[in-house]
């Protein structure tokens, strides 16, 4: 028969369209029983690191830092398992497959590209690891898990969303511990512009230090600000938590009994004025 050459007894050739390239149905499976294999792996060992991070107290971030880690290994030593097999080509076909590449990059997966470095970035570079509270772009949650193309965060109304990596080089990261168990709170109550101010201060003050999530030592102080502004008082209180995903639960009592010490004391809130002014 022209044109095809058939080899008894072995498995047939998948038609890639590159002349004496490796690749037969063997292979293809292998290479598949070696992904599948590195996903379940990977799966596995975030979880039981995870488990182990709960279980860790103040070294749970610490632990969570190489989740990310183990998977890009994971990954990567599959990836090189599966691609062995290229390196045997000769010069031509090797052009040939980069050529390919390189289109399929350029047209079809630039944006996985991208991610792909971008968590390698973020791996080495650490602006944010498992387990932070990280603000990107306008998402703001703890960081749950560092993949090959996106990071996953769960915001306060506990959604989960997915950042790409690649939002990396184009947004602004803010990280509110960075890797520390420990997270500054920042909690704001209005009084009226009459109001005893000195007597507010004391009370934010008092319900801040005496809150069951707060977290005071030399170097995590508690402070208490004033700021004026058109129709009130802003007192803003500041003072850390021993655990960051108490942010919402400090910010809350801290609130419900300022107030309630507000009302006791007689000190006034702000009255919502019946017109507001138009600006020019």
């Amino acid at each position: 028969m022209s044109g095809v050459a058939a080899v008894s007894g072995a498995d047939p050739v998948l038609p890639l369209g590159l002349t004496g390239l490796p690749v037969d149905l063997s292979t293809l499976a292998g290479a598949l029983a070696v992904l599948a294999g590195a996903y379940v792996g990977a799966r596995i060992v975030a979880t039981a690191l995870s488990v182990a991070a709960e279980y860790s107290g103040s070294r749970r971030i610490g632990i969570k830092v190489f989740i990310p880690v183990a998977k890009f290994a994971i990954y990567g030593t599959a990836v090189y398992l599966v691609l062995g097999p290229l390196f045997r080509l000769s010069a031509t076909q090797l052009l040939a497959v980069s050529g390919l590449l390189a289109a399929a990059l350029g047209f079809g997966l630039r944006d996985l590209a991208a991610g792909v470095i971008g968590g390698l970035v973020v791996i080495v570079e650490k602006p944010y690891r498992v387990g932070d509270k990280v603000r990107i772009g306008d998402h703001y949650g703890e960081v749950t898990d560092i993949s090959l193309r996106a990071t996953r965060l769960v915001t306060d109304d506990d959604t989960a969303v997915v950042v790409p990596n690649a939002t990396f080089f184009t947004e602004n990261v803010a990280n509110v511990n960075s890797g520390d168990p420990e997270m500054m709170v920042v909690t704001e109550l209005a009084v009226a512009p009459e109001a005893d101010i000195e007597r507010a201060v004391d009370i934010v003050e008092d319900a801040l230090v005496t809150s069951k999530y707060v977290y005071v030592d030399d170097d995590h102080p508690v402070a208490v600000r004033v700021e004026d502004e058109v129709y009130h008082r802003t007192v803003r209180g500041k003072a850390y938590v021993a655990d960051l995903r108490d942010e919402l639960a400090f910010s809350s009592d801290v609130t419900r009994r300022a107030l309630a010490a507000f009302e006791e004391a007689g000190v006034e809130t702000p009255e919502v004025p019946d017109r507001v002014p138009a600006t020019e």
